[in-house]
């Protein structure tokens, strides 16, 4: 009976040691799995989603992120900086690995960086820049040499001088800031050419509208327009075909679906062409690189082109 008794206790050790090791085989399965699904998280914080500019680099940088197997959030800030903090702030205690931020306003975002970089989330700026917080890299097109290309092109077209009105993005914004620059780089030397008038419409197509039929009822000897998107050019654009002068030549920058129709059209002079599908690919593919601990440029151009009528 002993012996029985011996016998069944071995049986019954050895079915416990297996079926420990049947669990300890099931945990492991999970933790793999576990680490299977553990995709690089990644937060893109975008100005506004108004805007086609916008919407082609969002899509750029979804097909990047599904091509590497990347996690994605989006988060629009409807060109409003308070929101785009709380955004900022959200997308970290959501505990992303890398933070995409497409300042609203460079100065404003500042704080929203800063709370990143305590976090220990490295943050790279797409399209424009931003005043402070550390950055790991700057992704985006020469603005100041685009914004000088327009100005070129409009003296090339004004041989015989002529007044010029300039429409500004959000003030704030380094878009704006450098766009402008550029532009006056090339035009403020110029004989005989005068920016009569500058102000701001936001980026906005209906500001544009809006802004050139005020300073159309103080400014009729108008020879061209330099706005510093698409959107405020087309909004121009419309405000000038609205009082009958067709023959002012109308210059954008960001080279949208719509602006380079109204070239091809005959309507727009030209628009300083960025690559807004290639900037959200390469800042993913960036973001991707720094989550590798792989050293990459603080600041990565992406080509510009002049897109003008035959």
């Amino acid at each position: 009976m002993k012996k029985f008794f011996s016998m069944l206790l071995v049986l019954l050790l050895a079915v416990g040691v297996a079926a420990g090791c049947s669990l300890d085989n099931g945990d492991t399965g999970s933790k793999s799995e576990d680490k299977k699904e553990g995709k690089l998280k990644v937060g893109l914080s975008i100005s506004t989603l108004n805007n086609p500019f916008f919407v082609t680099l969002k899509e750029g940088a979804e097909k990047a992120a599904k091509e590497a197997n990347i996690e994605l959030t989006v988060a629009d800030a409807q060109n409003d900086s308070a929101k785009q903090i709380n955004d900022i702030e959200d997308l970290i205690q959501q505990g992303v690995d890398v933070l995409l931020i497409n300042p609203t306003d460079s100065s404003a975002v500042t704080s929203a960086i800063e709370s990143a970089n305590q976090a220990n989330i490295p943050v790279i700026t797409v399209d424009r820049s931003a005043e402070g917080g550390k950055v790991v890299s700057h992704i985006a097109s020469d603005n100041v040499a685009g914004g000088k290309m327009a100005g070129e092109f409009l003296i090339e077209k004004l041989k015989d001088g002529g007044n010029i009105v300039e429409l500004e993005g959000i003030p704030g914004s380094s878009a704006a800031r450098e766009r402008g620059e550029g532009f006056h780089q090339a035009i403020d030397g110029a004989a005989n050419i005068k920016v009569i008038a500058k102000q701001a419409a936001d980026f906005d197509r209906a500001k544009g509208l809006s802004v050139m039929e005020n300073i159309l009822q103080s400014h009729k000897d108008i020879k061209a327009v330099f706005a510093h998107n698409d959107e405020m050019a087309l909004g121009a654009l419309e405000a000038l075909e609205a009082h009958g002068m067709k023959d002012v030549w109308v210059v954008g920058f960001d080279a949208t679906e719509d602006a380079v129709k109204a070239v091809k059209d005959g309507k727009m002079a030209a628009t300083v062409a960025q690559k807004p599908e290639m900037i959200g690919e390469q800042a993913v593919q960036t973001a991707l690189k720094v989550s590798k601990g792989e050293k990459v440029e603080s600041f990565i151009p992406v080509p510009l082109e002049l897109v003008k009528g035959e």
